[in-house]
């Protein structure tokens, strides 16, 4: 992520509450945040071998589900 900068300055008179207001309103309108939280929140994609493993115990998981069904152990 690349680095911005969103400068504001004290206006005459301006108390500092106000200006941290302008800053949040800048901040929040140039969608920083959004994207930071955005990248913050993405999941790295998984190797082939953790989906392989995995499926294969999905498969197992569902062939032991049937036996079971089968035997009338559940419904």
């Amino acid at each position: 992520m690349t680095a911005h900068n969103i400068r504001i300055t004290k206006k005459n008179r301006e108390s500092v509450a106000g200006m941290l207001r302008r800053f949040t309103l800048a901040v929040r309108k140039s969608g920083l945040l959004f994207r930071a939280r955005e990248v913050q929140r993405a999941s790295r994609n998984r190797s082939e071998y953790v989906e392989k493993k995995e499926a294969l115990k999905r498969i197992a998981w569902q062939k032991e589900m049937g036996r079971l069904r089968k035997l009338g152990k559940i419904e």
